[in-house]
């Protein structure tokens, strides 16, 4: 019997409109698969969209205001009605929720407080790869190298330690929103101040010009199952539009030409993040090589379109994944500590 997939987009996010996007180029990816389509509104009900209305425009118009709505339930989403609530159906959601919502661990945490079957971080790889700084401490403590950085809080004074051009990064968004490269300290405060527009806290990093930057997917089904590492042809700065694009992806790159030490080093460092903690995602690590050594830039826990391009067979490392997913520990609650104190007052 075929198994049916749940894919779980929209959230209240900076990051809602990206996720639209993905949502509707899984759909073309995935094509013969058997799919149900929930969208998160910025209100945070969950509706169920029909296949055939999976438009960018019928989200930006409101049309969705007019699906059934869903709750989630044990196990799985719910129809409900008048003579009753009626399951959705679904074996395995995916979680394509970008940002806010979903990479931060709040539908991880639904997920598995219901006892829902899902692909995607859990709660604790959501926390650790959402925030830039912890993600940091987490590549730190497991040997892999990462640029250095210096931490900016709103409304604290500061003083920028690094020489000029540096990178401005809010701390927990992705997508390049509200991401600056400082050139001159005339600009510095304003690119501060863009950043603070949406996160308290702000990453500084030195701007390493013409960095060689690589991007590798991948995910355990067992074994793990590894994409092609891409190199992808950037500008200078890739920008919120650019990459709102690069989002809707589902051409093949062609892998990139690198030696193969230095694609055994990013396996190796992939392989090494993503441990069992990422185990039943399918993350993107992005990374840098300085000097011949590889550095993480950053850890997507749910990439854009599920980074389907860069795999040879998408469909089945989906189909694998969604057979592999880790195992949540059932606690039996017997009473029987309870019990035994009450035993031992000669109550019952």
């Amino acid at each position: 019997m075929k198994k049916v997939y749940g894919i779980v987009f929209g959230g209240m996010s900076f990051e809602h409109e990206i996720s639209v996007v993905s949502a509707i180029t899984l759909k073309k990816v995935l094509e013969g698969f058997d799919l149900r389509f929930i969208f998160l509104s910025a209100e945070r009900e969950f509706y169920l969209i029909d296949a055939a209305d999976m438009k960018s425009t019928y989200f930006s118009r409101g049309g969705y205001k007019k699906a059934k709505k869903l709750r989630l339930t044990k196990g799985d989403f719910e129809v409900p009605g008048v003579f009753g609530a009626k399951a959705a159906g679904i074996d395995c959601m995916i979680n394509l929720i970008h940002g806010g919502d979903g990479e931060d661990g709040k539908m991880a945490s639904l997920f598995d407080f219901y006892g829902v079957p899902y692909i995607g971080p859990g709660i604790e790889a959501s926390v650790l790869s959402f925030n830039k700084l912890y993600t940091k401490l987490y590549a730190k403590e497991l040997g892999v190298k990462t640029v250095d950085y210096q931490l900016i809080r709103r409304g604290e004074a500061y003083d920028v330690t690094f020489d000029l051009p540096v990178i401005i990064k809010p701390l927990r968004l992705g997508s390049s929103i509200g991401v600056s490269i400082v050139k001159d300290v005339s600009e510095l405060e304003y690119a501060l101040d863009v950043a603070f527009e949406f996160d308290s806290d702000v990453l500084v990093e030195p701007f390493i010009p013409n960095v060689r930057e690589f991007n590798l997917a991948g995910c355990k089904t067992g074994e793990f199952d590894l994409s092609i590492i891409e190199n992808p042809q950037k500008e200078e700065f890739l920008d919120f539009d650019k990459k709102y694009l690069d989002f809707s992806r589902d051409g093949k790159p062609a892998a990139a030409d690198i030696a193969p030490e230095l694609a055994a080093s990013m396996h190796a460092c992939f392989r090494t993040l993503y441990g069992e903690l990422f185990e039943g995602s399918l993350i993107r690590c992005d990374f840098f090589v300085i000097d011949d050594e590889v550095y993480l830039n950053e850890i997507n826990p749910i990439p854009g379109s599920m980074a389907n391009y860069l795999f040879e067979d998408f469909k089945a490392t989906i189909e694998a994944l969604g057979t592999h997913l880790p195992r949540k520990r059932n606690i039996k609650i017997d009473y029987l500590y309870i019990n035994k104190i009450q035993s031992s007052k000669g109550k019952v």
